[in-house]
This record gives structure tokens, C-alpha cells and sequence, in this order.
């Protein structure tokens, strides 16, 4: 996802993350969910929205940093939704821990980082950004059963070859990484860290690589995200 972000959001970043690169694939996808302490008053993404919009700039979203995943996907949610406030924190660790102790409102972050505090009774979950609802988590609903399909902000890791790189090479890389990504110890893996396989055809993903990149520079560009 780093790909997709990383030239919006710094002045001078020595590579063009299209004209530099070939696609291979998605290595794997870690869904964003939306989590509130336990004092907060929203049930549902709906009673958050009217929330939002009834007080401006009142409910907060905390994140490990400007520019971060979690402050990307919450400014994403806010661009569609209502007026919230972003408090950045030196790391994730500090922003979760407020966010279970009150001091911030409500969390957009991935499910590894923040269901274990949902299993432990300390946050509620709201929503997950998947098309469906994920196995490991088959009460939480999506954003998409709540009013909002196209909020479908989630991490993603991936696989790239330099730019030049013959296709018959590309081809070959994609079919090893998706056997590899299918054998039982990988999946197995990958789900206990709540992650979902990858494996998009290249072509498939260049043309998702692209739409993400237009899709996450329109939002920071509007919120005036720049990092040094």
C-alpha cells in the first residue's frame, strides 16, 4: 500500500511508482476495521455519520502518525461521511492505548492490530472494509451492509519487479508466489495474523495499483497531507 502512498505524500520521492515498476501480485490483504471505546455512544457506522455531521469536528480519530494507514483510512471515511478530528500519535501503540482509555473516539485500523482489544472487551467494532463478511469475524458487519459500498480502504502487501522485466519472467514469479501463498502453512499463518491471501493476476493488479494511487491522492491532496 506503501506503493500507492508514498509519492502523494512526500515532496521527492525518487521513483514513479507506475513508469518504474511491473506488477506481480498481491502477497496479502490486511482488512481496516472500525473500532470505538466502550463509552462511545455509536452502535453502527450510521449513528457514527450523524454523529459526525451533528457536531463538526467533535469525535476523534486517533493513528500512529500523518500519512499512516489508519490516518489515510480515516480521512477517507471523513471525506464521505462527516467532519471528524485526526489526533496523530507517535505509533500505534500510544493511539490504541488512549482509544481504549476514552481520550479518543473511534479508530479506523487493521483487524490484527485491533480485535484482540475487541475480544478482550476493551474496544467495540463497528465495521469491516471487506465485500463480505470475514470468516474470522462472521458478527461484524461490513462497511458496505451499513450504507457505505464504496468504503473499501484496507493494507495491502505486494510484489513488484523492475520496470523491463520480460513478461515470460513476470508470468513465472506470479504462478511460484501464488502456489506458495495456497500451501496450508502460509494460509495458516496469514489468518492468525487476520490476513487474507493474495495472488491478483499482474495485469489485474496494475490496473488496482493505479486506481489506488488516483484514489488515496485525491484524499490527501484535499486534506493537505505532506510528510517530510
Amino acid at each position: 500500500m506503501t506503493h500507492a502512498l508514498a509519492p502523494v505524500l512526500y515532496p521527492k520521492v525518487p521513483y514513479d511508482p507506475i513508469r518504474d515498476f511491473v506488477p506481480i501480485t498481491t502477497l496479502a490483504v490486511a482488512p481496516t476495521v472500525l473500532v470505538v471505546n466502550q463509552t462511545f455512544p455509536a452502535k453502527s457506522v450510521q449513528e457514527v455519520i450523524t454523529l459526525a455531521k451533528a457536531s463538526p469536528g467533535k469525535y476523534t480519530f486517533p493513528s500512529g502518525g500523518n500519512g499512516t494507514t489508519p490516518h489515510i483510512s480515516g480521512e477517507i471515511f471523513k471525506s464521505m461521511t462527516g467532519d471528524l478530528l485526526h489526533v496523530p500519535y507517535k505509533g500505534g501503540g500510544p493511539a490504541i492505548a488512549d482509544l481504549i482509555g476514552g481520550q479518543v473516539d473511534m479508530m479506523f485500523d487493521t483487524a490484527a492490530s485491533a480485535m484482540p482489544h475487541v475480544r478482550s472487551g476493551k474496544l467495540r467494532a463497528l465495521a469491516i472494509a471487506m465485500p463480505k463478511r470475514h470468516p474470522d469475524f462472521p458478527d461484524l458487519p461490513t462497511f458496505a451492509e451499513q450504507g457505505l459500498p464504496d468504503y473499501a480502504i484496507n493494507s495491502w502487501y505486494s510484489l513488484h519487479a523492475p520496470a523491463g522485466t520480460p513478461r515470460e519472467i513476470i508470468q513465472r514469479l506470479h504462478a511460484e508466489v501464488v502456489s506458495a501463498l495456497r500451501s496450508p502453512d502460509v494460509m495458516e499463518r496469514l489468518r492468525t495474523l487476520n490476513a487474507d491471501p493474495g495472488g491478483m493476476p499482474p495485469d489485474e493488479f496494475g490496473a488496482f495499483v493505479r486506481a489506488e494511487l488516483e484514489r488515496y491522492g485525491q484524499v490527501i491532496r484535499k486534506a493537505g497531507i505532506k510528510l517530510d
